[in-house]
């Protein structure tokens, strides 16, 4: 018997591109398949847009706003499949992005995690660029997680493919992580399997650069949440292996949240530098264009961020 898939999509006012992202999901290539979506108290039409997919398969759950966390909880709850695909209510799949994940799968066994080739794009997939990424390749779990934090590379939720063996021993979503849970979610995932494995071929889209999303937030309430989950991410890696390497690469990781964030978020870069310490230091620099690079070097990296953040 073909294993099923539970595509789950959590949705919060995603009305202008929830028909697209729904779509995408019906056509999947790979036939035994379920679609879940789950709203969470959205306020535009993005509900009655699901509820106009049930006739076509969508199971559509509503619940009041409890975050995107909360809302893949929901899902995995209703969720039957063997095997778990995300996707946010923006993104897209391409048809066969699960199938081919899944022929890989056969040979790799359910004890690893599957990914894909992945790109951003702002209003069509026609402006994607699958430029090969660090984390486009088959790793051990440790390795995987240190090239993310050495590399800051990602590799967002619809790029994977998840075996329900994985997801329960993983355990759910952090429900108290508002930004990068993400991020924290599937540095456990990939720390609960025997490896990432790579499928050539299979795509995913990322829209990027929206207004008011709540990755581009620059609030003290966002780069404290970044970090919460900053920490748990880096708590994950030390758990699995406390080496030098993982060391350095959590140094180095919380090093780039202090020059993303500064001058904002005091007591968690406080909190951060005494971790670096701790951990035994990273050679990091901050990032920045030529005008910044000589002021840094000219000023110090703290004077030329202000100046930056001014100009």
């Amino acid at each position: 018997m073909r294993p099923l898939v539970s595509i789950l999509i959590p949705c919060h006012n995603a009305a202008p591109w929830l028909a697209e992202a729904l779509t995408s999901a019906l056509a999947q290539t790979w036939p035994e398949k379920e679609i879940i979506l789950v709203d969470d108290g959205s306020t535009d039409d993005s509900l009655s847009i699901a509820r106009s997919y049930e006739t076509k398969g969508v199971r559509v759950v509503a619940q009041t706003n409890r975050g995107a966390s909360a809302a893949r909880n929901r899902a995995l709850q209703e969720a039957r499949g063997d095997f778990i695909q995300f996707l946010d209510a923006d993104d897209l799949l391409a048809i066969d992005k699960i199938s081919l994940q899944l022929h890989l799968a056969e040979t790799a066994g359910q004890d690893h995690v599957f990914c894909a080739t992945w790109s951003r794009f702002t209003t069509s997939i026609a402006d994607a660029d699958f430029t090969p990424q660090p984390l486009c390749a088959d790793f051990r779990p440790v390795d995987w997680v240190t090239t993310k934090f050495e590399r800051n590379a990602m590799m967002h939720p619809a790029a994977w493919l998840v075996p329900r063996a994985l997801v329960e021993k993983a355990g759910p979503w952090d429900e108290s992580l508002s930004l990068d849970d993400d991020g924290e979610y599937f540095t456990r995932i990939v720390l609960a399997s025997h490896g990432v494995r790579f499928c050539h071929g299979g795509l995913s889209y990322y829209r990027s650069g929206q207004s008011g999303s709540l990755s581009q937030s620059k609030s003290e309430q966002a780069w404290a949440a970044a970090f919460c989950s900053l920490e748990l991410a880096v708590s994950h890696l030390l758990k699995a292996e406390d080496s030098p390497r993982t060391r350095h690469a959590c140094a180095t990781v919380l090093q780039r949240y202090i020059y993303e964030a500064y001058p904002r978020a005091i007591a968690c870069r406080s909190s951060a530098n005494r971790q670096i310490t701790t951990l035994g230091g990273s050679e990091l620099q901050p990032d920045g264009g030529p005008r910044f690079q000589l002021a840094r070097h000219v000023l110090g990296w703290r004077l030329a961020k202000r100046l930056q953040h001014i100009f």
